[in-house]
């Protein structure tokens, strides 16, 4: 028995080192995104950025995303399942990793730790009422506000996620399956009927973490100006109770050969709406799924579907601020592996999608 478990115990060892390296296996042409951006865009009109796990941190996955990106989302690490999964346990071990590591890469980091339907298994129990999901919903978001408001390099915070469905609210139902449990807690008797959820979680993002910028995130496919419009709409609500929303966010999680000529006009429309309303836009998780395999013909697609949508960013800088974050750094780790969504391959290699990013950025026009 002894022998077994020595060998089990070995085994795990080897593995851990296998994914470990503080050698890069790779060779790349051309200049890092992050040293372009420094050269070629004057601060404050564009972050290019990428998410992973702080389990990465010392593997090739992490080491590309320190090599490549300035601006960095952590994947889990802030969010309520990971930190508070339920009312009598808190885990900071995560997310306190981050700290460090972004002093020492020189990063800043928008910390995903949005109010909605990613949210603990607790809150999306039917038995739980109003009264507790309200209580919940305080304890953890004033606590992420409290612990990082002023940690140098934290600038970005996701404060409501997910809060519509095709132009209706994203609300509570039987189960614990995709839900928002915190629509329970009520609507205000504005026009709309908004849930009085998004508003308290504005409230203690601005009470508790006043350095940080908030951002209104939002996950569609599509672009529903339906979806849009209630956003906006609430925006505006949220200001004339005095409240401060900084930018909106797009979780552009897309099929490969997305970017039509249509569909780049509604994004084009989009990022006007948020400058219009004195908004950043930030494209917060970008993905281009292959859902039918990863020939070259589909890589190349996917290349030019993340091309023609950086390229819209890269116009729509010089009205307002814009950002850029992959959902993903290789295809061997991260969300939907089996769909190759990432701009480096199983075996760390660049893919087309990450040179096509490369030359939108250093082909852009002049430095502004």
């Amino acid at each position: 028995m002894k022998n077994i478990l020595l060998f089990c115990v070995l085994l795990v060892i080897a593995l851990t080192n296998c994914h470990k390296t503080t050698t890069e296996p790779f060779s790349l042409s051309g200049r890092r995104l992050r040293a372009i951006v420094v050269d070629k865009y004057s601060e404050g009109s564009i972050i290019i950025g990428g998410t992973t796990a702080s389990r990465e941190f010392g593997t090739n996955t992490g080491l590309i995303l320190d090599r490549e990106f300035s601006y960095v989302t952590p994947e889990n690490d802030f969010k309520q399942t990971t930190i508070h999964p339920d009312p009598s346990t808190w885990n900071w071990t995560h997310s306190d990793a981050w700290i460090q590591h972004i002093a020492d890469n020189n990063q800043i980091l928008r910390m995903h730790c949005p109010i909605s339907p990613q949210c603990s298994d607790w809150a999306r129990d039917d038995n739980r009422t109003a009264e507790e999901l309200e209580t919940n919903l305080h304890e953890f978001l004033q606590a992420v506000c409290v612990r990082y408001n002023n940690t140098s390099g934290i600038e970005y915070m996701d404060v409501v996620n997910e809060t519509v469905i095709a132009g209706a609210w994203h609300t509570d139902k039987p189960g614990t399956d995709w839900e928002c449990p915190w629509y329970k807690i009520g609507l205000d008797n504005d026009i709309n009927a908004t849930p009085l959820y998004i508003k308290a979680a504005f409230e203690i993002a601005q009470q508790y973490a006043s350095d940080i910028k908030f951002i209104y995130n939002q996950q569609e496919q599509e672009i529903y100006a339906s979806s849009w419009n209630l956003i906006f709409e609430t925006i505006e609500y949220l200001r004339t109770n005095g409240l401060r929303v900084d930018g909106i966010g797009w979780q552009a999680h897309i099929d490969n050969g997305w970017a039509t000529a249509e569909n780049l006009n509604k994004l084009r429309t989009l990022i006007d709406s948020a400058h219009n309303n004195n908004l950043e836009f930030h494209i917060t998780e970008a993905s281009v799924w292959l859902k039918d395999g990863c020939s070259q013909t589909y890589l190349e697609e996917q290349a030019a579907t993340y091309k023609a949508i950086l390229k819209v960013l890269l116009e729509k800088r010089s009205s307002g601020k814009v950002g850029w974050n992959t959902w993903h750094i290789d295809d061997g780790h991260g969300w939907h592996r089996e769909w190759y969504p990432s701009l480096f391959d199983t075996d760390y290699n660049p893919k087309p999608a990450y040179y096509a990013i490369q030359d939108a950025l250093e082909n852009s026009n002049n430095k502004n």
